[in-house]
C-alpha cells in the first residue's frame, strides 16, 4: 500500500505468529531483488485491551521506526475493509492512535498532543526547540517536534533550491539527536497551505511522511508562519493537517492498495544467505 507514494510492505502475523529478522527485513525492502518499500509494518494481535490491532514498523534499513502516518492511514483503511467500521484504536511502540474513516474514502490519524520538551523529541542537550542551533550548508534555525518521532523542520524560501539528498543524511545522524532525526523543508505559501520535502530517517527521501507533515504544520504555527489547519504538499500529493484546539494533531489524506499477495521461499533463502 502507499500513502501518497510512501509506500509499505505489510504482512499480516495474526494468524501464525509470524517472525522477522533484519535480513529478512531488508530482502524485503530492497527494491531489486525484493518487494521494495519506504517502510515495513507487520500486523498483530493487539495488546492492550483498548487497541483493535498491534503494528510493528521498520525503515527499509531494518531500523525500527516509532511512528508512521501514512502507514496508520492505510492500516485504517484496513481494518475498515475486514469489518465495515469506520473508527479503530491501532497500537504501536508511540502509544495508541486513533483512526477514522473520514468522506470520499480519506483516512484520518490522530497522533495526540506534539511533543515540544528538548528531552521528549529528544535532543542531545537542552536548548529552545522553536529555534535550535543546528545549521548545515543553505539550511538553518529549525523547529523540533516529535510526533511520536523526532523531527527537525528548516523553513526556507523555496524547496525545489535545496540539495536534500546532500544535507539530509548529515543532519539526520547529527549528535545533537541521539536518535537520529527525520529532516523537513517546508515552504510557506499561504498561511493555509506548506509545501514540504522530507528526508526520513532509515529510509531517505520519500514523496511523503505523515508525521513530517505535522511537525511542519506544528512547526509552522508555533512561529506564527500558519494557521493551525493546513494543506501540506509533499511530493507525492497533499495531506490535512489541523492542530487542535484540544492540543491534539489531525492527519487526514488518501490511500491506496497496489496488491496483495505471497513472498515466494526464495526471498526467505535470500534472507537466509545474509545471515
Amino acid at each position: 500500500m502507499h500513502g501518497l507514494g510512501n509506500d509499505f510492505v505489510i504482512i499480516d502475523g495474526r494468524a501464525d505468529g509470524f517472525k522477522a529478522d533484519k535480513n529478512f527485513l531488508l530482502a524485503v525492502a530492497d527494491r531489486k531483488r525484493g518487494v521494495g518499500c519506504d517502510q515495513i509494518i507487520i500486523l498483530w494481535k493487539p495488546k492492550s485491551p483498548k487497541a483493535d490491532i498491534y503494528l510493528d514498523m521498520y525503515n527499509s534499513d531494518g531500523s525500527v521506526l516509532g511512528a508512521c502516518g501514512n502507514a496508520t492511514r492505510c492500516i485504517g483503511r484496513l481494518l475498515f475493509e475486514e469489518t465495515g467500521r469506520k473508527e479503530f484504536v491501532i497500537e504501536t511502540i508511540a502509544g495508541l492512535l486513533h483512526a477514522k474513516i473520514e468522506v470520499r474514502g480519506l483516512v484520518s490519524v490522530d497522533f495526540g498532543s506534539p511533543r515540544l520538551d528538548w528531552a521528549r523529541i529528544p535532543l542531545a542537550k537542552a536548548c529552545d526547540t522553536l529555534h535550535v542551533p543546528l545549521s548545515a550548508g543553505a539550511l538553518s534555525d529549525p523547529c523540533c517536534v516529535s510526533m511520536g518521532n523526532p523531527h527537525a523542520v528548516f523553513f526556507v524560501p523555496d524547496v525545489t533550491k535545496i540539495s536534500l539528498s546532500e544535507l539530509g543524511p548529515k543532519l539526520e545522524i547529527d549528535a545533537l539527536f541521539p536518535d537520529r532525526c527525520n529532516i523537513e523543508i517546508a515552504q510557506v505559501l499561504a498561511p493555509d497551505r506548506l509545501r514540504m520535502r522530507v528526508w526520513e530517517r532509515g529510509a531517505g527521501i520519500t514523496q511523503a511522511c505523515g508525521t513530517g507533515a505535522c511537525a511542519a504544520l506544528v512547526a509552522a504555527a508555533r512561529r506564527g508562519l500558519s494557521a493551525r489547519r493546513a494543506a501540506v504538499m509533499l511530493d507525492g500529493g497533499e495531506s490535512i493537517v489541523e492542530w487542535r484546539a484540544d492540543d491534539h494533531v489531525i492527519l487526514t489524506g488518501p490511500t491506496a492498495l497496489t496488491f496483495r499477495g505471497t513472498l515466494n521461499d526464495e526471498l526467505f533463502a535470500q534472507a537466509r544467505r545474509h545471515e
